[in-house]
Protein backbone atom coordinates (compact mmCIF):
# COMPACT_ATOMS: atom_id res chain seq x y z
CA UNK A 1 0.00 0.00 0.00
CA UNK A 2 2.75 2.48 0.62
CA UNK A 3 4.29 1.39 -2.26
CA UNK A 4 1.24 2.46 -4.42
CA UNK A 5 0.55 5.54 -2.16
CA UNK A 6 3.93 7.01 -3.32
CA UNK A 7 3.24 5.87 -7.07
CA UNK A 8 0.11 7.67 -7.00
CA UNK A 9 1.64 10.71 -5.55
CA UNK A 10 4.23 10.57 -8.24
CA UNK A 11 1.82 10.60 -11.13
CA UNK A 12 -0.29 13.51 -9.56
CA UNK A 13 2.95 15.86 -8.81
CA UNK A 14 4.62 15.15 -12.49
CA UNK A 15 0.95 15.28 -13.74
CA UNK A 16 0.47 18.77 -11.80
CA UNK A 17 4.03 20.41 -13.22
CA UNK A 18 3.12 19.46 -16.64
CA UNK A 19 -0.20 20.77 -16.38
CA UNK A 20 2.15 24.14 -15.18
CA UNK A 21 4.11 24.08 -17.92
CA UNK A 22 0.97 23.99 -20.25
CA UNK A 23 -0.69 26.78 -18.85
CA UNK A 24 2.59 28.68 -18.70
CA UNK A 25 3.13 28.17 -22.96
CA UNK A 26 -0.30 29.38 -23.14
CA UNK A 27 -0.09 32.51 -21.07
CA UNK A 28 3.09 32.94 -23.14
CA UNK A 29 1.38 32.94 -27.01
CA UNK A 30 -1.72 34.90 -25.60
CA UNK A 31 0.94 37.82 -23.98
CA UNK A 32 3.37 38.73 -26.15
CA UNK A 33 6.70 40.41 -25.07
CA UNK A 34 6.39 43.56 -23.68
CA UNK A 35 6.73 47.23 -25.46
CA UNK A 36 9.92 48.93 -24.81
CA UNK A 37 10.03 52.58 -25.15
CA UNK A 38 13.58 54.54 -25.45
CA UNK A 39 13.74 57.24 -22.88
CA UNK A 40 16.29 59.99 -22.24
CA UNK A 41 16.98 60.53 -25.95
CA UNK A 42 18.30 63.80 -24.92
CA UNK A 43 18.41 64.95 -21.30
CA UNK A 44 16.69 68.25 -21.69
CA UNK A 45 13.50 69.47 -24.00
CA UNK A 46 16.18 71.25 -25.44
CA UNK A 47 19.18 69.82 -27.27
CA UNK A 48 20.96 73.67 -26.90
CA UNK A 49 18.80 76.66 -28.56
CA UNK A 50 16.26 74.35 -30.64
CA UNK A 51 14.25 71.95 -28.90
CA UNK A 52 14.49 68.04 -28.30
CA UNK A 53 12.27 65.10 -29.31
CA UNK A 54 11.60 65.10 -25.08
CA UNK A 55 8.96 66.86 -23.55
CA UNK A 56 7.55 66.89 -19.98
CA UNK A 57 5.77 64.07 -18.77
CA UNK A 58 2.00 64.69 -17.72
CA UNK A 59 1.46 67.00 -14.02
CA UNK A 60 5.31 68.03 -14.15
CA UNK A 61 6.49 72.06 -14.96
CA UNK A 62 9.65 73.18 -16.51
CA UNK A 63 10.87 76.25 -14.97
CA UNK A 64 13.76 77.51 -17.52
CA UNK A 65 16.01 80.57 -17.43
CA UNK A 66 18.32 81.55 -20.66
CA UNK A 67 21.37 83.31 -20.86
CA UNK A 68 23.34 84.90 -23.58
CA UNK A 69 25.75 87.08 -23.14
CA UNK A 70 27.67 89.59 -25.40
CA UNK A 71 30.16 88.87 -28.19
CA UNK A 72 33.46 87.16 -26.92
CA UNK A 73 35.40 89.04 -29.54
CA UNK A 74 34.59 92.55 -27.93
CA UNK A 75 37.54 92.30 -25.80
CA UNK A 76 38.13 92.68 -22.11
CA UNK A 77 36.75 96.20 -21.74
CA UNK A 78 32.79 94.70 -21.89
CA UNK A 79 34.68 91.38 -20.15
CA UNK A 80 34.45 89.33 -23.25
CA UNK A 81 30.60 89.68 -23.51
CA UNK A 82 29.81 89.26 -19.59
CA UNK A 83 28.95 93.03 -19.50
CA UNK A 84 25.66 92.43 -21.74
CA UNK A 85 23.08 90.06 -20.97
CA UNK A 86 19.67 88.43 -23.57
CA UNK A 87 17.62 86.25 -21.46
CA UNK A 88 14.75 83.99 -21.86
CA UNK A 89 12.17 82.82 -19.00
CA UNK A 90 9.79 80.15 -19.75
CA UNK A 91 7.31 77.39 -18.47
CA UNK A 92 6.71 74.63 -19.94
CA UNK A 93 3.73 71.68 -18.56
CA UNK A 94 3.23 68.48 -19.73
CA UNK A 95 -0.70 68.39 -20.05
CA UNK A 96 -0.32 64.48 -21.12
CA UNK A 97 2.82 62.30 -21.55
CA UNK A 98 2.55 62.78 -25.26
CA UNK A 99 1.77 66.72 -24.79
CA UNK A 100 3.09 69.48 -24.01
CA UNK A 101 2.89 73.68 -23.64
CA UNK A 102 5.21 76.51 -23.04
CA UNK A 103 4.86 80.48 -22.45
CA UNK A 104 7.95 82.81 -22.59
CA UNK A 105 9.23 86.25 -22.23
CA UNK A 106 12.52 86.90 -23.83
CA UNK A 107 14.27 90.43 -23.99
CA UNK A 108 15.38 90.02 -27.54
CA UNK A 109 12.78 92.02 -29.44
CA UNK A 110 10.95 91.91 -26.27
CA UNK A 111 9.44 88.80 -27.09
CA UNK A 112 6.69 86.75 -26.21
CA UNK A 113 6.00 83.17 -27.27
CA UNK A 114 4.03 80.33 -27.26
CA UNK A 115 4.64 76.70 -28.29
CA UNK A 116 2.91 73.03 -28.54
CA UNK A 117 4.80 69.91 -29.11
CA UNK A 118 3.20 66.48 -29.42
CA UNK A 119 4.48 62.92 -29.80
CA UNK A 120 3.45 61.32 -32.99
CA UNK A 121 5.80 58.39 -32.78
CA UNK A 122 8.02 56.80 -29.97
CA UNK A 123 10.84 54.76 -30.36
CA UNK A 124 10.34 51.24 -29.37
CA UNK A 125 12.01 46.99 -28.94
CA UNK A 126 10.23 44.20 -28.11
CA UNK A 127 6.62 43.70 -29.07
CA UNK A 128 6.71 46.58 -30.98
CA UNK A 129 9.99 48.09 -33.20
CA UNK A 130 9.65 51.94 -34.12
CA UNK A 131 13.00 53.10 -34.94
CA UNK A 132 12.67 56.65 -34.36
CA UNK A 133 10.92 58.92 -32.08
CA UNK A 134 8.74 61.80 -34.32
CA UNK A 135 7.17 64.61 -32.77
CA UNK A 136 5.79 67.75 -34.00
CA UNK A 137 6.63 71.54 -32.73
CA UNK A 138 4.27 74.56 -33.60
CA UNK A 139 5.12 78.41 -32.00
CA UNK A 140 3.96 81.38 -32.14
CA UNK A 141 5.95 84.61 -30.89
CA UNK A 142 4.86 88.20 -30.77
CA UNK A 143 7.57 91.19 -31.23
CA UNK A 144 6.38 93.72 -28.78
CA UNK A 145 9.13 97.08 -29.38
CA UNK A 146 7.73 100.16 -29.59
CA UNK A 147 6.95 101.41 -33.23
CA UNK A 148 9.51 102.99 -34.88
CA UNK A 149 7.31 104.84 -36.81
CA UNK A 150 4.01 106.00 -35.25
CA UNK A 151 2.56 108.21 -37.99
CA UNK A 152 1.59 105.14 -39.69
CA UNK A 153 -0.77 102.70 -39.66
CA UNK A 154 0.73 100.33 -37.33
CA UNK A 155 -1.08 96.52 -37.58
CA UNK A 156 -0.90 93.70 -34.60
CA UNK A 157 -0.78 90.80 -37.32
CA UNK A 158 2.45 92.47 -38.18
CA UNK A 159 4.62 91.86 -34.99
CA UNK A 160 3.69 87.99 -34.98
CA UNK A 161 5.40 85.65 -36.60
CA UNK A 162 5.01 81.35 -36.71
CA UNK A 163 7.09 78.80 -36.42
CA UNK A 164 6.74 74.79 -37.80
CA UNK A 165 8.60 72.23 -36.99
CA UNK A 166 9.29 68.33 -37.49
CA UNK A 167 11.67 66.28 -34.55
CA UNK A 168 12.93 62.80 -35.93
CA UNK A 169 15.08 61.09 -33.13
CA UNK A 170 17.30 58.16 -32.70
CA UNK A 171 19.13 56.60 -29.58
CA UNK A 172 21.94 54.37 -31.24
CA UNK A 173 23.23 53.72 -27.85
CA UNK A 174 23.43 54.84 -24.28
CA UNK A 175 25.88 57.11 -25.20
CA UNK A 176 25.06 58.62 -28.78
CA UNK A 177 21.52 60.15 -30.05
CA UNK A 178 20.79 62.05 -33.01
CA UNK A 179 18.07 64.27 -34.67
CA UNK A 180 17.13 66.23 -37.45
CA UNK A 181 14.86 69.34 -37.80
CA UNK A 182 13.24 69.87 -41.00
CA UNK A 183 11.98 73.85 -39.90
CA UNK A 184 9.71 76.65 -41.43
CA UNK A 185 9.16 79.69 -40.22
CA UNK A 186 6.59 82.33 -41.41
CA UNK A 187 7.28 86.25 -40.72
CA UNK A 188 4.48 88.84 -40.83
CA UNK A 189 6.72 91.51 -41.62
CA UNK A 190 10.39 91.91 -42.41
CA UNK A 191 12.63 94.80 -42.67
CA UNK A 192 12.85 95.28 -46.11
CA UNK A 193 11.32 93.55 -49.32
CA UNK A 194 14.65 91.92 -50.05
CA UNK A 195 14.46 89.38 -47.06
CA UNK A 196 11.71 87.14 -47.57
CA UNK A 197 8.87 86.15 -44.84
CA UNK A 198 9.02 82.45 -45.70
CA UNK A 199 12.43 80.85 -44.36
CA UNK A 200 12.79 77.24 -44.47
CA UNK A 201 15.87 75.27 -42.31
CA UNK A 202 16.97 71.78 -41.68
CA UNK A 203 18.54 71.15 -38.34
CA UNK A 204 21.11 68.75 -37.06
CA UNK A 205 21.69 67.62 -33.66
CA UNK A 206 23.49 65.04 -31.68
CA UNK A 207 24.02 63.99 -27.65
CA UNK A 208 26.96 62.63 -26.57
CA UNK A 209 26.99 61.02 -23.46
CA UNK A 210 30.88 61.43 -21.40
CA UNK A 211 29.99 60.64 -18.01
CA UNK A 212 26.68 59.27 -15.56
CA UNK A 213 25.21 62.35 -15.67
CA UNK A 214 27.77 64.80 -18.22
CA UNK A 215 27.19 64.72 -22.41
CA UNK A 216 28.67 67.14 -24.83
CA UNK A 217 25.92 68.15 -27.40
CA UNK A 218 26.14 70.09 -30.66
CA UNK A 219 23.69 71.75 -32.73
CA UNK A 220 23.33 73.35 -36.58
CA UNK A 221 20.46 74.78 -38.54
CA UNK A 222 21.02 75.18 -42.52
CA UNK A 223 19.20 78.15 -44.07
CA UNK A 224 18.07 76.92 -47.62
CA UNK A 225 16.69 80.35 -48.73
CA UNK A 226 19.43 82.33 -50.44
CA UNK A 227 21.45 84.57 -48.27
CA UNK A 228 23.10 86.93 -50.28
CA UNK A 229 19.80 88.75 -51.62
CA UNK A 230 18.82 89.33 -47.65
CA UNK A 231 19.13 92.87 -46.34
CA UNK A 232 21.58 91.93 -43.88
CA UNK A 233 24.59 89.07 -43.83
CA UNK A 234 22.72 85.87 -42.20
CA UNK A 235 24.80 82.84 -41.10
CA UNK A 236 23.77 79.78 -40.36
CA UNK A 237 23.31 79.21 -36.36
CA UNK A 238 26.12 76.48 -34.94
CA UNK A 239 26.04 75.84 -30.95
CA UNK A 240 28.20 73.18 -29.12
CA UNK A 241 27.80 72.81 -25.62
CA UNK A 242 28.23 70.71 -22.30
CA UNK A 243 24.98 69.08 -20.50
CA UNK A 244 25.33 68.70 -16.35
CA UNK A 245 22.53 67.07 -14.81
CA UNK A 246 22.02 67.07 -11.01
CA UNK A 247 18.80 65.56 -9.56
CA UNK A 248 15.87 67.91 -10.61
CA UNK A 249 18.12 70.58 -12.48
CA UNK A 250 19.69 70.32 -15.47
CA UNK A 251 22.60 72.79 -16.60
CA UNK A 252 23.31 73.29 -20.31
CA UNK A 253 26.50 75.83 -20.65
CA UNK A 254 26.74 77.36 -24.73
CA UNK A 255 28.61 78.51 -26.78
CA UNK A 256 27.05 80.02 -29.74
CA UNK A 257 26.81 82.63 -32.58
CA UNK A 258 23.43 83.31 -31.74
CA UNK A 259 21.82 85.69 -29.47
CA UNK A 260 17.98 84.95 -29.75
CA UNK A 261 17.19 81.49 -27.75
CA UNK A 262 13.48 81.21 -29.92
CA UNK A 263 13.51 79.29 -33.31
CA UNK A 264 11.99 82.82 -34.82
CA UNK A 265 15.38 84.45 -33.62
CA UNK A 266 18.21 81.95 -34.44
CA UNK A 267 16.78 81.00 -37.29
CA UNK A 268 16.80 83.07 -39.77
CA UNK A 269 18.19 86.24 -37.55
CA UNK A 270 21.21 84.95 -36.57
CA UNK A 271 24.22 87.84 -37.05
CA UNK A 272 27.42 86.55 -35.94
CA UNK A 273 29.98 84.49 -37.93
CA UNK A 274 32.36 81.64 -35.41
CA UNK A 275 34.66 82.49 -38.27
CA UNK A 276 35.39 86.25 -36.86
CA UNK A 277 35.03 85.08 -33.45
CA UNK A 278 31.08 86.54 -32.62
CA UNK A 279 30.23 83.72 -30.37
CA UNK A 280 28.29 83.87 -27.56
CA UNK A 281 28.92 82.30 -24.19
CA UNK A 282 25.57 81.15 -22.32
CA UNK A 283 23.75 78.31 -20.32
CA UNK A 284 20.11 77.10 -19.86
CA UNK A 285 19.15 76.33 -16.31
CA UNK A 286 16.03 73.91 -16.03
CA UNK A 287 13.84 73.03 -12.87
CA UNK A 288 11.18 70.75 -12.73
CA UNK A 289 8.83 70.73 -10.34
CA UNK A 290 5.78 67.95 -9.88
CA UNK A 291 2.10 69.30 -9.99
CA UNK A 292 0.66 66.18 -9.99
CA UNK A 293 1.18 62.97 -8.70
CA UNK A 294 0.48 59.65 -10.45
Amino acid sequence: MRRISLSVLFILVCFGVFAQEDLMNLLNENNPKEINFTTATFKSTRILNGHSIERMPAGQLDVRISHRFGRINTGAYEFFGLDQANMHLSLEYGIFNWLMVGVGRGNYEKTFDGFTKFSILRQSSGAKSMPVSLSVLTSVAMNSLKWPDQTRTNYFSSRLSYVGQVLIARKFNQAFSFQLTPSYVHRNLVSTELDPNDLYALGAGGRLKLTKRISLNAEYYYLANPKSYMSQQIYNPLSVGIDIETGGHVFQFIFTNSVAMIEKGFIGETTGSWAKGDIHFGFNISRVFTLKKH
